[in-house]
């Protein structure tokens, strides 16, 4: 298994991330991968970001939030 992921794996990962549990393995190469390019860090911040501002838009997002866990 290769360690290292382009930006572009990246950026893939964490949008998937955002709807489904990553593997163990993906988890592990995004995290090495983040620690290392700044530019994916601060695309994952944004993503973050706009999550949570479509959350306190969204008028169920209280009902949303408790059926995702």
């Amino acid at each position: 298994m290769r360690l290292m992921i382009t930006c572009k794996q990246a950026h893939q990962m964490l949008s998937e991330g955002l709807d489904r549990k990553l593997s163990l393995g993906q988890r592990t190469r995004l995290k090495w991968h983040l620690r290392l390019c700044d530019a994916c860090t601060n695309f994952n911040q944004q993503m973050q970001l706009l999550r949570m501002a479509m959350r306190r838009l969204t008028p169920d997002a209280a009902t949303n939030q408790e059926t995702e866990r």
